[in-house]
């Protein structure tokens, strides 16, 4: 049986997945950025919990990290589109159907991204930050 983080997680990616641009987890950056874009969903870290007592409870602000890229000559108008639907996806459920207490993005700090013989990337790393509460911190 997965953990809750894991289950989070996944749903998070699940979320991702309804949108125009490819989707993955935890992969490298492929050779070729889809026309419609990328998103590379990597676990973060779940950093240091708060604590409380009878019942114990470990509540974590876990810092997951979207990666965010396109590729294109028309590349900041798809990353802005690109940005706003991740906005969306997010704000359509805010607890992931009530796996979390909250999940809220970060802003984007976008790059530009030479690539020899192509066009350039524009990508940034936005951080989700998933509010949540485990009975251990190993599940």
């Amino acid at each position: 049986m997965p953990t809750p983080r894991e289950t989070i997680l996944t749903a998070l990616h699940a979320r991702l997945s309804v949108l125009p641009a490819t989707a993955l987890r935890g992969d490298v950056l492929p050779e070729r950025v889809p026309a419609v874009g990328l998103l590379i969903l990597r676990d973060g870290e779940p950093g240091d919990p708060e604590v409380t007592l009878s019942p114990l409870r470990y509540h974590y602000q876990h810092r997951a990290e979207i990666e965010a890229v396109v590729q294109g000559i028309d590349r900041d108008a798809a990353f802005d589109t690109l940005t706003a639907s991740i906005g969306a996806a997010i704000a359509t459920d805010r607890t992931l159907g009530g796996l979390c207490d909250w999940v809220e993005a970060e802003a984007p700090r976008p790059v530009d991204l030479p690539v020899e013989g192509a066009a350039s990337l524009k990508a940034a790393v936005i951080q989700v930050v998933l509010h949540y509460s485990t009975a251990d911190p190993l599940s």
